[in-house]
């Protein structure tokens, strides 16, 4: 018994130690972790079982293997920088894990001007913008893919192939430049952001209020835009190569009449104005007469086949939109090359974009080189490197802004060639002499600039003590310019041009700037502080030249140069420079982190003002309370993860001036135009009197210096709140601002009676800016594995002009009697309120009188101050083109290996001037009558058409319609599809074997559809005049990884 007990014993033992290893293996989940936008693998990942402190971290690969201490659990991944995830799993599963940056990770470290901080100790207020967002646009420029998702900054752009984006941080704070400074891998500049390859860029960061951008002191007053590019990291080698096609489209051209609309309309204006339309002198033969009702009635109307004599251009109905337009087509090519270790890192990228737009012959190209490398000469102490790029770009331009108003005042009869197929259309006897947009196009496409650019610096970084660190930086940005412009003989109907002539024109710059800082970080116990002290120097150069040639015997682009021309030779040149030297500190300080501290100075120079103020200080501090670290906050920790309260005030300054504003000037001048400006205004001239160019030159003044020229100031106050609620899904920030610029540089307008010198710039304007910012987002997934992130912002701002000098003071609106833009926004409306039309009789009876120019169907002005006619002092401000506010919506879908953003973009409250095409389309009589018009004239009031709001049809303008009135101001608010795209990324199992570690394919629209007023009559209201237009772009794209 004894024997058979020990036998069963022995047999449980044994199957236990057999059974073990199998429950072991059983209990063991393996995967991997991935980072979301690259599908790189992500090492040093926290897996923690849930509920219990069993975990592991992820190895170099990505992979994980964690035991499980039960059969059913939940897996929690987390990183700093990156958005923690959960995951059900059940034992022996294999997951693949997709993490995504944390843009909102309070432990994030945040560039803030020569130093970083991390994100939850900021006090100032600064935007981390989402590079990955960013990039979902198919965008030359990186500006125009941050449109809508910074509260606070307004950027606007029409379609130009090269990306051109107008930015403005808080509104507009100056009577000058309101650029804001970029400052790219520590190198300040003040543009050329669309020659920078958005591939190279890692992260940007956006300094908005003084206590953040006072650090740049001098050059910060419009906010500073820091940009980092990318390093190499620790690990294998990665290779990527990202490209994109983009096909672009002109959908919305404004709708102009064709042959017959613009007949029947020229028969209408020059019926309703008494005149004989058969003597228009174009070609038209009318049949027509008056009905029984004694109404003019049109029966049918004739072209001749040929407008011309020489029957050399057959009559036509031409869509000139058609004819200067075209499909677009953008690509986009990257190569990167990148890798990191102990010793150093490097990241190297080669690029090319290609853009031909949707105007005929207008292209942009881009070829970009970067190397960013730093090596670590003794670690931890010794290092240096270098950031440079080298950027090549070249554009056709569009030979006049005007060319889409070229486009739509050309005659539909007119063909865009002759019969033969080589001579272009042209007006005829008793047209406009308006210019064929299209041979203005062709003949331009071969004046292409050439522009080259070595951007970038070098650095030594040493750090001979714990927490000290002592840094020099050499920045370079050297720019060359060139560009050849031919103009080419050509008769276009009773138009010609027999002097063919090039120019040549270049122009080199050179900007270099050191930097050196002393920085020394310390913790003490709950104390943490550092502290910086610079030294910076900054250089511009610049030169350029001009030559001019005519006379050419063959005019194509291998013989139009200078020395094969037989004509006039002119040849111009000149240089500039100016030099900034600053002093600038700045202490941080946190205790216990929950307050927080900031306190900057700096101490700028500069060539630009006179001896007696050429150096301004720019203090700033700022306060942060983190409410949420408090004791007492302890309970609230499960659902409040961040509440910090901000405060700052600072002031930053402004020298964007002429370099020379500060001299006296004197030039010469051999008044080589008009003989009667050269005897009253030239320098050289003899005994008679008489003007010449041999005889030798006297000199003029066209400038007074003024020696006390000192810097614009602006000082800004913030307060902020910064907020996250459970583990960051819902977080977001709300800030007021208030925010004046005083001593504003002007120049006033040329005065006469001063004689010769009569400019001068001098300080004397003032402007002020409130305004308010929020964002709010939330972010999580469900638990069938949808990822989403959907967040949103919202800013506006109030401008006004508080102070001018009285010569001024009418420069910017008014009516010279008192009531001038002071307490407006700058740039306000000024004119007429238009109160309808005259539809009856009675109208016109018991109105003011409008110079004999009230009829029916005519405009009616409204007569503010009840003196019983319309003049200049009924005019009053009617609009503002600052918006009541801006917003933007982002969403972010994932699931699997598909991913969905959409991206909406919005305006509201914002006026729009839109004269240059309303007197087109509105209007027969007020600008270039007889040119083509638009469609929404066929709707004009007449007895026929009683209930119309536009303006009766006639050949004379006698109620003055032209004038600026509420009739041409309209609500140009908007909401924009930005932009949409679908992704989907290979599974890796699959991409492994191709050798690939990512393989991401995707497809996106932009500016799909638009929203706006009803009471907007134009076809965009971002891009409300004939600027060039904004298109609709379908892209396919792919991003691989080795």
């Amino acid at each position: 018994m004894k024997r058979l007990i020990f036998r069963t014993k022995r047999s449980m033992v044994i199957f236990l130690m057999l059974l073990f290893p199998i429950l072991s293996i059983a209990q063991v989940v393996t995967g991997k972790v991935i980072l979301f936008e690259d599908k790189e693998a992500l090492p040093g990942v926290n897996v923690l079982e849930k509920g219990t402190t069993n975990g592991t971290i992820t190895d170099i690969d990505g992979n994980f293997s964690i035991h499980l201490k039960s059969p059913n659990s939940t897996l929690v991944f987390s990183m700093v920088g990156m958005i923690k995830q959960e995951k059900r799993v059940n034992v022996g599963d294999k997951v693949d894990i997709v993490l995504q940056p944390d843009h909102y990770q309070l432990d994030q470290i945040v560039v803030t001007g020569y130093s970083t901080q991390k994100k939850s100790d900021l006090t100032g207020s600064v935007t981390v913008v989402s590079v990955d967002d960013m990039m979902k646009s198919a965008e030359n420029n990186p500006l125009k893919g941050l449109q809508g998702r910074v509260p606070g900054m307004e950027i606007t752009a029409n379609g130009n192939p090269s990306g051109a984006a107008t930015v403005r941080i808080r509104g507009i704070g100056t009577l000058n430049n309101n650029d804001p400074l970029f400052v790219i891998d520590g190198v300040p500049t003040r543009g050329g952001m669309h020659e920078l390859n958005s591939n190279d860029i890692e992260n940007i960061q956006v300094l908005k209020d003084a206590s953040a951008a006072s650090i740049y002191g001098s050059r910060a007053a419009n906010g500073v835009i820091i940009v980092t590019t990318k390093k190499g990291k620790e690990g294998k080698i990665k290779l990527n190569f990202d490209a994109y096609v983009t096909q672009t489209f002109y959908n919305n051209k404004l709708e102009v009449m064709n042959a017959k609309e613009y007949g029947q309309a020229l028969w209408q204006a020059t019926v309703n104005s008494s005149e004989d339309p058969n003597k228009n002198n174009i070609g038209y033969t009318y049949k027509w007469g008056y009905d029984d009702n004694g109404e003019a009635a049109l029966y049918d109307m004739y072209l001749p086949k040929y407008l011309d004599t020489d029957k050399t251009m057959l009559t036509s109905d031409t869509d000139w939109f058609d004819a200067v337009s075209q499909k677009g087509l953008l690509q986009s090519y990257n190569l990167s090359v990148s890798n990191g270790s102990e010793r150093g890192d490097y990241f190297f990228s080669l690029g090319y974009l290609s853009n031909d737009g949707t105007l005929k012959y207008t292209s942009f190209d881009r070829f970009s080189a970067r190397m960013n490398a730093s090596y670590h000469i003794i670690k931890d102490v010794l290092t240096i490197g270098e950031n440079f790029s080298v950027n090549r770009t070249s554009e056709v331009q569009i030979p006049d802004d005007n060319i889409l108003d070229m486009a739509l005042k050309a005659l539909p009869l007119i063909p865009v060639h002759t019969v033969d197929g080589k001579g272009w259309g042209g007006p005829t006897t008793g047209m406009n002499d308006r210019h064929n947009p299209a041979r203005l196009l062709y003949d331009n496409k071969d004046n292409k600039y050439a522009y080259w650019r070595l951007f970038g610096n070098a650095y030594i970084n040493l750090q001979p003590l714990k927490g000290l660190n002592l840094r020099s930086s050499f920045g370079l940005d050297y720019t060359n310019y060139y560009k050849r412009n031919m103009v080419h003989s050509y008769k276009t109907g009773t138009l010609n041009n027999d002097l063919s002539s090039v120019t040549l024109g270049g122009t080199y710059t050179t900007k270099w700037t050191w930097s050196n800082t002393a920085s020394y970080a310390k913790q003490i116990g709950v104390h943490n502080f550092d502290v910086l002290a610079g030294l910076e120097m900054y250089k511009e150069e610049q030169i350029n030249f001009s030559a001019y040639k005519d006379g050419f015997l063959v005019e194509t682009p291998e013989q139009m140069w200078p020395d094969m021309g037989i004509g006039t030779s002119k040849v111009t040149g000149g240089a500039t420079s100016y030099a900034l030297l600053s002093y600038f500190g700045k202490a941080n300080y946190a205790y216990d982190n929950r307050y927080l501290a900031s306190v900057t100075l700096r101490y700028d120079g500069s060539s630009r003002f006179g001896k007696n103020n050429r150096f301004g200080t720019f203090p700033a501090f700022s306060l942060g309370y983190r409410i949420s670290e408090e004791a007492y906050m302890e309970k609230t920790r499960e659902w409040l993860s961040d509440l910090k309260l901000r405060f700052g005030w600072g002031q930053t300054g402004n020298q964007e001036t002429a370099n020379t504003a500060v001299h006296t000037l004197y030039v010469t001048d051999y008044g080589m135009g008009d003989p009667t400006w050269t005897s009253l205004n030239g320098t050289s001239y003899d005994l008679t009197g008489k003007g010449g160019t041999s005889l030798p030159s006297g000199y003029k003044k066209v400038q007074q210096g003024n020696p006390d020229l000192k810097w614009e100031t602006t000082t800004q106050t913030n307060i902020g709140l910064d907020f996250g609620f459970f583990d960051q899904k819902l977080y977001g920030t709300a800030e007021y601002y208030i925010k004046k610029t005083k001593d504003i540089l002007v120049q006033p307008p040329y005065l006469g009676i001063i004689g010769e010198g009569g400019y001068c710039w001098y300080n004397g304007a003032s402007m002020e800016n409130k305004g308010f910012e929020v964002s709010l987002g939330y972010r999580d997934q469900t638990p069938f594995g949808l990822s989403y992130d959907i967040s949103g912002n919202i800013s506006g701002y109030r401008n006004k002009v508080t102070k001018l000098p009285s010569d001024v003071e009418n420069s910017y609106g008014g009516n010279g009697k008192g009531d001038n833009i002071l307490g407006r926004p700058i740039n306000s409306f000024y004119g007429y309120i238009a109160d309808g039309l005259f539809r009856t009789e009675e109208d016109i009876a018991d109105h003011a009188t409008q110079n004999g120019g009230e009829d029916l169907g005519r405009i009616r002005y409204r007569d503010l101050n009840d003196d019983g006619k319309i003049d200049d002092d009924d005019r009053t401000w009617i609009g503002s083109p600052h918006p009541d506010f801006m917003y933007g919506l982002n969403i972010e879908l994932s699931y699997k290996n598909f991913d969905l953003s959409a991206f909406f973009y919005g305006v509201n409250g914002i006026d729009v001037n839109t004269y240059a095409v309303k007197s087109e389309t509105d209007f027969w009589s007020i600008n270039d009558v007889r040119s083509n018009k638009g469609t929404r004239l066929l709707n004009a009031w007449s007895p026929s058409n009683p209930n119309s709001d536009i303006p009766a049809i006639t050949a004379l303008n006698e109620n003055d319609e032209g004038r600026l009135s509420t009739y041409f101001i309209e609500n140009g608010s908007f909401l924009k599809l930005r932009n949409l795209q679908l992704g989907y990324t290979l599974p890796r199992k699959i991409s492994e074997k191709a050798f690939i570690e990512k393989f991401r394919i995707y497809v996106s629209g932009q500016n799909l559809f638009t929203i706006k007023s009803k009471n907007f009559s134009g076809v965009d209201p971002e891009n409300a005049g004939f600027g060039y237009p904004i298109p609709t772009t379908f892209t396919v794209g792919v991003n691989i990884g080795f």
